[in-house]
């Protein structure tokens, strides 16, 4: 099965893939915080923008949370409308513990709105500002 729209798919260009990538994208500041999240963004020269998700075993120490994370990491930025970025999206507080469970409605719920805020940020950043209508007071 094709995607309809090649935003739609989560292809290898499409991914942060190599360390030195990702070496490259950390010695940047982070762009935003939230609660659990930290994002990374650095321009690229591509015509598409990349992910790459970092989600710690410290942090969350079961493998079904980690996968949750990047799964709904990756959900959203396929939806997303950013271009020539490489993203980094890295767990940075601990989400659970081993012993609670591995996933729930509500965790999920709040960190779907926690990456959602990071990706809405980066676009609102990434736009070009428009000159104001307004005319300039002497």
């Amino acid at each position: 099965m094709t995607p309809a729209n090649a935003s739609d798919d989560f292809a290898r260009a499409r991914r942060i893939v190599k360390t030195d990538e990702f070496s490259s994208v950390f010695r940047l500041r982070p762009v935003q915080r939230t609660a659990h999240f930290v994002l990374y963004a650095r321009p690229n020269d591509l015509p598409n923008a990349r992910l790459g998700v970092v989600a710690a075993k410290r942090f969350a120490p079961r493998a079904v949370t980690r996968n949750t994370i990047k799964r709904v990491t990756r959900e959203i930025f396929r939806c997303s409308s950013l271009v020539n970025v490489d993203c980094i999206v890295r767990l940075s507080k601990p989400v659970n513990t081993k012993s609670g469970p591995a996933t729930t409605a509500r965790l999920k719920q709040e960190l779907r709105a926690e990456i959602v805020r990071l990706f809405a940020a980066q676009q609102l950043s990434a736009q070009p500002m428009r000159p104001s209508l307004a005319p300039l007071a002497p």
